[in-house]
């Protein structure tokens, strides 16, 4: 999720049918089932540090609304494909997860401040984030734009436009201000930059027509495409891809280490690769584990 700081079947299609909107915090129709066995890795789990081990419980500041990464099940239980990449890294560590759901603007604070080991939530690595916390990278995404079918929006010439976006995003503070004062500069209209508190009402008020075009991570448009389909459609292709972090105090240097290396035993083995493949979203696979590679 580029947010800055300082995205059920019969559910689903009655509300498409009544609405005409999109409900990103519901179960896809088909989520699949993890058929991944993982086991643990000595060598991961003994850099942990010793209250994380003794405990058995990795806790983890999460947002859970934004589909297919992170959301919520019928049942109310975290749901995703990152869900499934997070509970096959805890069981390398031996260790089970701890879902705890946050706003997403209060995740990060709250690692710095203790009350959660990890932010997991889709957290794009970027320089000024860095400046908080420490980040795992564990997935490349992009910027994707969608617009009502037939449109011909230009997401590099939107001058006049309005554009929805989830509110504390990358997309809302960083990509369509610096777009925005671009088209100002050369003497045209701005970006009128429509943001929502969720993923899942950006998404409605360009399936409703309230605004021309949506920026989200690539991931979320295409999923929030595969709902309202007969509406919106993708607008250009992907850019500016950069990696998701699992988020890290500045002084948890062991459970970055035992997070990185759990996660590269999950690469080697094959178990990353085999839950992207199953979400259908291993086009933002990486080869190689690393820290802070953003910025």
């Amino acid at each position: 999720m580029r947010k800055n700081y300082g995205i059920p079947a019969v559910a689903l299609v009655a509300a498409l049918a009544l609405t005409g909107c999109v409900d990103n915090t519901t179960e896809p129709e088909e989520a699949p089932e993890s058929s991944v066995d993982v086991g643990v890795d000595e060598a991961a789990a003994a850099l942990l540090p010793e209250d994380i081990k003794e405990a058995g419980v990795l806790i983890a500041g999460i947002d859970l609304a934004y589909a297919p990464n992170e959301y919520k099940a019928a049942d109310g239980s975290p749901e995703g494909w990152a869900i499934d990449l997070g509970d096959a890294m805890a069981a390398k560590l031996g260790l089970t997860m701890d879902y705890r759901a946050s706003s997403f603007d209060k995740i990060i604070p709250s690692v710095t401040g203790g009350t959660f080991d990890i932010g997991y939530s889709s957290f794009t690595d970027n320089a000024e984030r860095q400046k908080s916390v420490d980040f795992v990278n564990y997935y490349n995404a992009g910027v994707q734009w969608a617009q009502p079918i037939g449109s011909d929006v230009d997401p590099d010439n939107a001058c006049g436009l309005t554009v929805s976006v989830q509110a504390t995003t990358f997309q809302e503070t960083d990509e369509l201000p610096a777009k925005s004062e671009e088209c100002v500069a050369n003497g045209e209209e701005p970006i009128d930059i429509l943001k929502f508190d969720s993923q899942d009402e950006a998404t409605n008020a360009l399936a409703l027509g309230r605004a021309d075009a949506m920026s989200a991570d690539s991931p979320i448009t295409l999923y929030a495409i595969s709902q309202v389909s007969d509406k919106i459609e993708a607008a250009g292709e992907t850019f500016d891809v950069a990696p998701y972090g699992i988020a890290i105090a500045k002084d948890a240097t062991d459970l970055g280490a035992a997070l990185q290396a759990a996660l590269q035993s999950m690469v080697d083995d094959g178990t990353y690769l085999d839950i992207l493949d199953e979400w259908g979203v291993a086009d933002g696979a990486i080869d190689e584990i690393t820290i802070n590679a953003g910025g």
